[in-house]
């Protein structure tokens, strides 16, 4: 095993996360260096680090999953070529392993001829010095060659670079695990990173980066092409390749709207069904070849029928770019929403553009998160959450007020993310009224709410507050914020019709 490891191997090994780790490093546990952190340190704050993950830790996982809307943690095993050559580079380490032991037995075999002759030669005081150094020696390396106690985090560690391999990102020193068959922009995803891509299925080129060490290995055919002078430097597709090694690559990272493309696909009708009398769950699946690319938080705006247009907030996270969710709400008499409930059918194309607004996760920051869903408010609420789980947020506490109880139409949700997870916390709260109407006393009610929240929750002031649903409930809540002393920069608002 080696000496040092990453934050996001050493967290997988000990079944632990990143935030959990960076805990103990705050705290003066554990030093890191460059990120990285020793064998040694790693053991002495997890002595009892498992080989496997408990039944309890596999159940929790499972239920993060499907609260997630990924996949079922499975640990898959990569292609055969793949996996054959992780055991090649692990047979090459076993073998010169096995090659420095042979060379020290000849040497410690020199050695004792070299005592033997000194021995030979000695006066009797030296002999007596010499025979004291040789049974020394003895007893040294019959300590050295002693197995001892094998740690099962060394054998975990052996495992998981077969299974797995880490990619690094440069400069921004992301990282991340590809598992399985994925791709390694597959694998990003899942990890919330946000590399550039466009249609990754091969075609564009946009998620064209440079290996600076480590090897790849193609694992899709592509279109576009790359120069042999580009390939000469070590230029790849991220959509197209897979880690075969650990990987050191150079390559952009998403880090505001601006470096999102504007895009318009054509979609088609995947799933929809009612959550309640008047809210509706589309599930929509873009081409294979054109996925729609965003940030947790954003919207997008939807053409259906010949002209039927709304613009509305995306409900899933960025790492399912393929099915995009929406929540839609009935609105008598609005065309959008007439159509929707009425007419649109299973296989129906709907146009997709964007994506549009700034309502998006700060993921630099290391204050909790606090979320408030008003109503509806929770489409992009839920967006942001799944990405900050993904990012293994350390301390995520959502709140989600509803005009009337049936208004908070998707709790089992929220349930879900609680029981699984220590550092998420939910309340539900029922305002009693309108919230796309607040005014006078409605007004003077819902600060109520929100002072007792606060009462209740000493650190809710210092953190990043988010704030989406009707816009005269979300303005009010900002204004409460705000005129508690919170900058408008941690303070993130969403308007939902």
């Amino acid at each position: 095993m080696s000496e040092m490891l990453s934050l996001t191997r050493a967290a997988k090994l000990v079944g632990a996360t990143r935030a959990e780790l960076q805990k103990h490093i705050q705290r003066g546990e554990m030093v890191a260096y460059d990120g990285m952190i020793s064998v040694e340190n790693l053991l002495a704050c997890y002595p009892d680090a498992q080989l496997e993950d408990t039944a309890e830790a596999r159940r929790v996982a499972q239920i993060k999953e499907r609260a997630f809307g990924k996949r079922v943690f499975e640990r898959a095993m990569p292609d055969a070529e793949v996996l054959a050559a992780r055991l090649t580079e692990l047979g090459k380490t076993l073998a010169y392993s096995e090659k420095q032991v042979e060379q020290f037995t000849l040497l410690l075999g020199r050695l004792w001829d070299k005592l033997a002759a000194m021995e030979a030669r000695a006066d009797a005081p030296s002999r007596q010095a010499l025979a004291e150094l040789k049974t020394w020696i003895t007893r040294e390396v019959e300590v050295a060659m002693e197995p001892g106690f094998i740690n099962p985090l060394a054998i975990k560690d052996t495992v998981l670079h077969i299974i797995t391999a880490q990619v690094t990102v440069l400069p921004s020193k992301h990282d991340f695990l590809v598992e399985g068959h994925d791709t390694l922009l597959e694998a990003a995803m899942r990890s919330g990173i946000p590399l550039n891509y466009g249609c990754s299925g091969g075609n564009c080129g946009l998620c064209k980066a440079k290996v600076l060490s480590g090897e790849v290995k193609k694992t899709r055919q592509h279109d576009f092409v790359i120069s042999d002078a580009e390939k000469n430097q070590g230029y790849v597709l991220l959509c197209s390749n897979t880690a075969v090694s650990d990987v050191v690559i150079e390559a952009a990272v998403a880090n505001s709207v601006q470096d999102i493309p504007f895009q318009q696909i054509s979609a088609h009708v995947k799933a929809m069904g009612h959550i309640n009398d008047d809210m509706i769950l589309l599930h929509l699946q873009t081409p294979r070849t054109q996925r729609l690319r965003f940030l947790a938080g954003q919207s997008a705006s939807l053409r259906v029928g010949q002209s039927f247009s709304a613009e509305l907030p995306i409900a899933s996270c960025p790492c399912d770019d393929r099915n995009v969710l929406f929540h839609i709400h009935r609105h008598n008499g609005n065309l959008f929403s007439d159509y929707v409930f009425e007419h649109l059918k299973q296989n129906e194309t709907v146009e997709i553009e964007g994506p549009h607004g700034e309502f998006i996760l700060h993921e630099k920051s290391e204050r909790p998160f606090y979320f408030f869903a008003f109503d509806s408010g929770f489409a992009p609420i839920k967006s942001l959450i799944e990405h900050a789980l993904s990012l293994e947020a350390e301390n995520i506490h959502l709140h989600w007020i509803g005009s009337a109880q049936q208004n908070i139409y998707l709790p089992n949700i929220a349930h879900a993310w609680e029981d699984a997870l220590d550092n998420f916390h939910y309340e539900e709260h029922v305002a009693g009224f309108d919230l796309r109407t607040v005014s006078g006393k409605r007004e003077q009610a819902l600060h109520k709410l929100l002072a007792q929240i606060n009462a209740a929750d000493i650190m809710l002031l210092e953190g990043d507050i988010y704030l989406a649903g009707p816009e005269a409930a979300v303005n009010v809540a900002e204004q409460y914020f705000l005129d508690k002393g919170l900058p408008k920069t941690r303070v993130a608002v969403a308007s939902v019709k």
